[in-house]
């Protein structure tokens, strides 16, 4: 199996990239250069991946009411050709950003490796239950079919109706809707030989209970969203009965790949660790009530998220997840995050189908 793309990669040395290309007077991204005499410092002086503190944590709400392509440097090619893509919106209007042709081809290049290190087979039907429009992981399918030599069928998710129907407690539609959803997954399953499912963990959860023939019969689960918790992972695993299981965190800043699980006495000694896709993403796990301390191995902490795109540059993204700060393997040159979960579940503030 091939390495992983960019693991070699040295951070600080692709800190230093990132900088120079989007605060570069001339050709830099106007997000950031409107920014720079707020700074207080130089960020061309930054040589060190770590001294990225020095920008306090990102302000989400830029992405809500800054455009897009202001946030790219000025020498990628104008007029833009590309996709818009949108986070889930659950704390409020959507974080929308630009994805270049180089920045899909990342994420399409960490897609295929990860389908491998999980053990997916090549040349085998997929089923792909997933949202898509501006959610990201809506190339999933197209990526699957191109670089993985697969043939792909697809339903439709739409996880922003669901939560809406969730924060205003009408409880019967959400499960008429979920049993649409499973409705369709089913007529897939039924007419053909589907080897391998795509879908968020809390539809496969539904798809687990109602239809546990159709689950059993499957080779494997990819399972793609903020959380997979260890009693659902234990749950989908005796379901499965001895199928693949791979995991994916995304959302529309940052994705992690899933690392085999580490299952202990019982869910509460369950590890399910991620690695970010680095060096473009980076993640750790810091203090809650002090976002600059990273939290020691073992230890729960909220989600930083640093994006280090030649094309995308986001410091200390403060995600709305909490997660266990864990040890990797020489394998990977970052720490695993692992067990992640909402910092907060609340009626208006509800995880829906991811």
């Amino acid at each position: 199996m091939s390495a992983a793309p960019g693991l070699s990669a040295d951070l600080d040395a692709w800190t230093r990239r990132v900088l120079s290309r989007h605060f570069d007077p001339e050709k830099g991204s106007p997000f950031w250069l409107e920014r720079l005499p707020t700074l207080g410092f130089d960020p061309l002086e930054i040589t060190r991946y770590d001294e990225l503190e020095r920008f306090g944590p990102f302000a989400l709400e830029a992405l809500r009411k800054t455009e897009p392509a202001d946030l790219l440097p000025r020498d990628v090619p104008r007029p833009l050709s590309g996709r818009v893509y949108e986070s889930s919106g659950a704390t409020g209007s959507p974080c929308r950003v630009f994805h270049t042709e180089a920045m899909r081809a990342h994420q399409a290049e960490w897609r295929r490796f990860g389908l491998r290190h999980a053990g997916f087979a090549e040349g085998r039907t997929w089923l792909h239950a997933m949202p898509s429009g501006p959610h990201a992981g809506g190339e999933n399918a197209a990526n699957t079919a191109r670089l993985h030599a697969s043939t792909v069928y697809s339903v439709d998710v739409d996880p922003r109706w669901i939560r809406e129907l969730i924060r205003d407690g009408r409880l019967a539609e959400v499960n008429r809707y979920l049993n649409h959803l499973v409705r369709q997954i089913s007529d897939v399953l039924e007419s053909t030989r589907v080897h391998y499912l795509e879908t968020t963990p809390a539809l496969f959860q539904v798809l687990v209970r109602q239809r546990p023939e159709l689950v059993a019969a499957l080779d494997g689960i990819a399972l793609e969203g903020t959380q997979v918790t260890p009693s659902m992972y234990r749950e989908f695993t005796e379901a499965l009965d001895g199928g693949l299981i791979g995991t994916t965190y995304r959302n529309a800043l940052g994705d992690a790949m899933g690392l085999p699980a580490r299952l202990g006495s019982g869910p509460d000694d369950d590890l399910l660790p991620y690695v970010p896709h680095y060096p473009q993403v980076t993640m750790r796990v810091v203090d809650k009530k002090d976002p600059e301390r990273t939290v020691g191995f073992g230890e729960v902490g909220q989600l930083r998220i640093t994006v280090l795109h030649d094309d995308l540059f986001l410091p200390n993204v403060l995600e709305r997840d909490q997660a266990v700060r864990v040890e990797t393997s020489d394998d990977w040159p970052c720490d695993g995050v692992a067990n992640l979960q909402p910092l907060q579940v609340a009626w208006d503030l509800p995880e829906g189908m991811y």
